[in-house]
């Protein structure tokens, strides 16, 4: 059974990337050849990744999401892991990439990860 990718608005997006677990994120649109190019070697990654969330955003029907995560070239792709925001790269990628992005994901020790935010957000924070 093929696992079927969502489709991401203004009104699921958020509860989508702040579910536990992993969830990779298309920005794209339909007259983008990268875009068109890219797409099975997507939906075939989530046909192998069944733990794993799929969701793509059409820029040109969501230019309101694609302007809060300013996204100014597509495809973009982004992975969130436990509602955190762990990679974001504009381009197409190979399916090997992606499968070895994933792996790398698995592989985040999530506690390392919000101590490193904390730290840097305590840091950005203003003195007084």
């Amino acid at each position: 059974m093929a696992t079927k990718t969502l489709t991401l608005t203004t009104d699921n997006f958020e509860a989508t990337v702040n579910q536990p677990g992993i969830v990779l994120v298309d920005w794209w649109a339909e007259w983008c050849g990268p875009c068109r190019m890219f797409a099975p070697i997507f939906e075939g990654a989530a046909a192998r990744h069944g733990d794993v969330t799929f969701g793509k955003v059409d820029t040109e029907a969501q230019p309101e999401l694609g302007g809060a995560f300013a996204i100014r070239s597509i495809p973009t792709l982004m992975a969130f892991r436990d509602g955190i925001l762990v990679f974001e790269q504009a381009g197409a990628l190979p399916a090997q990439a992606v499968d070895e992005l994933l792996r790398q994901i698995r592989s985040l020790d999530m506690e390392v990860v919000r101590a490193e935010i904390a730290k840097h957000e305590a840091a950005q924070a203003p003195a007084g």
